[in-house]
């Protein structure tokens, strides 16, 4: 093998560190800048004719600054002490902006002890700051003074729900959340759990809407190898899953009267049978549900057994729409405002007493959803520093003629929802997901408004 000679080694030397992603500098004993590498040159902006022979206060380093007030000079103390470890400190970059970084230096000498010089290198963690700020700031966000296990309100009806919430806590009877959709029905129940005798335990959703009858009976309740076609293998039911803890049954306004049965069967029996089996396995769940309909209405037409009805309205919530709390929507829009800013990153500042105004003013059938949504529309739509009343959704803007939203009743607010899935379908043509898009709501939400307002999306397509 050739041997390599002394200046080619110096060229692979300079290559291996110009390829290092840390910054890399060598200063001789008064700090006169000796060499840097390429990763150097990128962190600070300064190239390397521009750096080299200047000393490294030129760097404005906030960790040399305070080793210089000890000794008023341009010697760091680096040079007494030999070496600095994963130090954190901040650096001037050219065009101004700070950089935070992580420093290792290291003293340098020749074979007598003498000091040659010293070499530092530089981690950019910037990026890594501005992420730590950023999660701080989400925890303040969420553990803001007026949010209540993320429910954002101080109205007498928000108070009145916290308060509810705590007591059925207490309790471990099964409890029935009814609100209409966007209201927050799943947080409710969810702080329930957390403030509950089973915060240890899991905590387990399932909605009821988005499965077929043959489905759900299979995620609810397991099924065994070979039970129906595709089952290859066992499977645990989500009643399994949550022993010990809660499960939260979403929509069970829409559970087929086939799979109510069983349901009742767990309540009564703390039981339940996987499909394709008829072994009892036993459970230890409480049950909470949760429906934006009118469960009395369907007991009436049959829809909805009545044993199963009276077995879960055992402690019954009703979580408050939007129009119903106005006065919660400065907070609401505050904490929306920020929470998107956060993540959009955008340089808007605020939101305008004009956008308030019109907020206030609007019926929200989409309720605290379509709020949040309405939000992330308008930092979309807004270019400029403050969120105006034209940056928000079309249909928000509505004449001021128009009622006032404590004005109007359920049914009327049923009637709005029906026409706001309507226009919306007919402006995706009956796709399903646009649709979702369009009103700012779930597909499996849409597809259970379809499912009550009995509409065709088919009607709609192109």
């Amino acid at each position: 093998m050739q041997k390599l000679t002394n200046p080619e080694t110096n060229r692979y030397w300079k290559e291996v560190v110009d390829t290092i992603q840390d910054g890399v500098m060598l200063v001789d004993p008064e700090g006169l800048i000796l060499s840097v590498n390429r990763a150097f040159e990128e962190i600070t902006g300064y190239t390397k004719e521009e750096i080299l022979g200047k000393p490294c206060t030129i760097l404005n380093c906030s960790s040399c600054e305070i080793a210089r007030k000890d000794k008023q000079c341009y010697c760091c103390s680096m040079f007494d002490k030999g070496q600095l470890r994963k130090q954190k400190c901040a650096l001037v970059h050219k065009d101004g902006r700070v950089i935070n970084i992580v420093k290792n230096a290291s003293v340098l000498r020749d074979g007598r002890g003498q000091v040659t010089g010293a070499v530092e290198t530089m981690t950019d963690i910037t990026d890594l700051i501005e992420k730590e700020t950023q999660i701080e700031n989400y925890r303040r966000e969420l553990a803001a003074e007026d949010s209540f296990h993320g429910m954002i309100g101080r109205s007498a009806a928000m108070q009145k729900l916290f308060d509810l919430i705590i007591n059925a806590a207490r309790s471990d009877a099964p409890v029935i959340v009814y609100g209409e959709s966007g209201t927050g029905k799943e947080m409710v129940s969810k702080a329930i759990h957390e403030e509950g005798l089973r915060r240890g335990g899991p905590f387990i959703k399932v909605n009821c809407a988005a499965l077929n009858e043959s489905l759900l009976e299979s995620e609810l309740f397991g099924h065994v190898k070979g039970a129906f076609t595709g089952a290859f293998r066992e499977r645990e039911g989500r009643f399994e899953a949550a022993h010990t803890g809660d499960i939260f049954l979403d929509e069970i306004g829409d559970l087929p009267l086939s799979t109510q049965i069983k349901l009742l069967r767990v309540l009564e029996e703390k039981v339940i049978e996987r499909v394709g089996d008829q072994r009892a396995i036993p459970v230890d769940v409480r049950i909470i549900t949760a429906t934006n309909r009118q469960l009395h209405d369907l007991v009436g037409r049959g829809a909805f057994r009545e044993d199963l009805f009276y077995r879960i309205n055992v402690i019954p919530i009703w979580v408050p729409p939007l129009r119903r709390r106005l006065e919660d929507i400065p907070l609401l829009a505050d904490s929306f405002f920020r929470r998107v800013r956060l993540k959009s990153e955008k340089p808007i500042n605020g939101i305008s007493n004009s956008a308030l105004e019109l907020l206030s003013s609007c019926p929200w059938p989409g309720n605290v959803r379509e709020l949040r949504s309405a939000f992330e529309y308008a930092f979309v739509s807004c270019s400029g520093a403050v969120i105006e009343p034209h940056h928000f959704p079309q249909h928000i803007l509505r004449p001021k003629a128009q009622a006032r939203p404590h004005e109007l009743s359920s049914e009327k607010i049923e009637d709005v929802k029906k026409q706001r899935l309507t226009n919306a379908l007919r402006q995706s043509h009956g796709n399903q997901s646009e649709t979702a898009k369009i009103l700012g709501i779930s597909r499996t939400s849409v597809w259970s408004q379809i499912k009550r307002f009995g509409i065709d999306p088919k009607v709609f397509a192109r």
